[in-house]
């Protein structure tokens, strides 16, 4: 198989507050993004990145990447005003032979290239498409308008589900032909069941958690000094 992984990066991540886009914000002295895509170039699976960044930022993010190690090329277009727009303008550069697509978020930027490797693998084995999950921990209550309690849901079934997400490439090309630009999906995956296909969902990582709010960066820092404490540079 050859594998590719799409990075939509040109969102603002608002929940962070004022300041560079969400993918530009440093952890570790570098970048989100720079994180996210060394991630999936230093998987063994992967052979290509694309980053979709914002419209602007296109040149300087290319030069922010061309040093990022691994043996996958990275390439650079511009993204849209959703992160379903962005990850349907890198669909579209891909090369003809490439089988499995990885869509990845640059606001996970610590997952393990090891859950990169499993989710295309696991895509290759079959599957239409293939999201790592863990199992949700906290009591989850579901709440009307004023915020009454209605019920206690079974978490027993429940996933709380991580990037990348990997899909055979004509099942998510017929996903976001399909999707409607007014009714915004929050990941691609959505997108595959609304067209009737099956999402597997495989073990995720604790350590492929999102970075939204400024409490995630500190968190963020911690895991990156544990790693270089144990002689893994990223």
């Amino acid at each position: 198989m050859k594998v590719a992984g799409l990075v939509p990066a040109a969102g603002r991540g608002e929940r962070l507050g004022p300041g560079a886009p969400k993918a530009l914000r440093e952890v570790g002295g570098q970048p989100l993004l720079v994180h996210a895509v060394r991630a999936l170039s230093a998987a063994r699976t992967v052979s290509l990145v694309v980053v979709a960044a914002p419209e602007g930022d296109v040149a300087s993010v290319r030069a922010m990447l061309a040093g990022v190690s691994g043996d996958a090329e990275v390439r650079v277009v511009a993204g849209g005003p959703t992160r379903q727009a962005s990850v349907a303008a890198a669909l579209e550069v891909l090369p003809a032979d490439v089988d499995v697509v990885l869509v990845h978020d640059a606001a996970r930027p610590l997952a393990p290239p090891e859950l990169v490797d499993a989710v295309a693998s696991a895509v290759d084995a079959g599957a239409d498409a293939v999201v790592p999950g863990l199992a949700i921990t906290d009591t989850v209550k579901q709440v009307d308008t004023a915020g009454r309690v209605e019920r206690t849901v079974d978490r027993q079934h429940l996933r709380a589900v991580q990037t990348p997400q990997g899909f055979r490439r004509e099942v998510l090309h017929r996903a976001h032909a399909a999707a409607d630009p007014d009714d915004v999906a929050t990941d691609d995956a959505g997108l595959v069941e609304r067209i009737g296909g099956t999402v597997l969902v495989i073990p995720g990582s604790e350590e492929a958690f999102k970075v939204t709010r400024p409490l995630d960066l500190v968190l963020a820092e911690a895991v990156l000094a544990r790693r270089r404490s144990a002689g893994n540079p990223r």
